[in-house]
């Protein structure tokens, strides 16, 4: 099991500091409605308080990287299989503090809304059996994620066998949309038009 500092450790030799980095991909699912993570620092707080945006301090290098890593040839992705309306404030923070300001670095984000989209029975237990993971290279390597109740990190860990996870990716890339256009379609969820309700 890998625990915070590994994970970078790993995705930093395997993807970002790669000494053959273009072409290499990145992809990440999402499924839970709250993440307790460090590296968000206060900005949670900060966005339930109405302040303006995220600490740059924080948050720029982040923005950096993952300009860099377009620049490098790289291609990070992910989807968020979540419902709407959405059930938590932190999700409403992740699109308008996370996944907006990622997509305009470069990050490829989407969302599969299940309250939209229909999937058959098969599909939808395809992503409660992958759970949170990391795909590299389509396959090549998998990191399973491990959180709590509470959204939690636990730790994470590499997995033998991709092909559930080959399988969720397929499906969650086939019926998600690109993240700007469903937040467009989603203003009653935007920060500034919940305050003024």
């Amino acid at each position: 099991m890998m625990d915070a500092a590994q994970l970078r450790a790993w995705m930093n030799e395997n993807f970002t500091h790669h000494p053959q980095p273009a072409g290499r991909t990145l992809f990440r699912l999402e499924t839970l409605d709250v993440y307790e993570v460090a590296s968000d620092g206060n900005d949670y707080g900060r966005y339930l308080r109405g302040e303006p945006g995220p600490d740059m301090s924080r948050k720029g290098p982040w923005l950096d990287l993952l300009r860099a890593e377009v620049d490098a040839g790289l291609r990070r992705s992910r989807v968020h299989v979540l419902r709407t309306p959405l059930p938590h404030s932190y999700l409403r923070y992740e699109c308008e503090w996370g996944y907006a300001p990622n997509v305009e670095a470069g990050e490829d984000v989407r969302i599969l809304d299940l309250s939209e989209v229909k999937l058959t029975a098969e599909e939808r237990e395809l992503f409660v059996a992958a759970g949170d993971y990391w795909m590299l290279n389509g396959g090549e390597a998998v990191v399973l994620m491990h959180y709590s109740r509470e959204g939690m990190f636990e730790g994470a860990e590499l997995v033998n066998d991709p092909g559930l996870f080959e399988q969720a990716t397929t499906v969650a890339l086939e019926h998600a949309e690109p993240f700007t256009t469903w937040w467009a379609r989603h203003p009653e969820e935007h920060r500034a038009n919940r305050l003024a309700a």
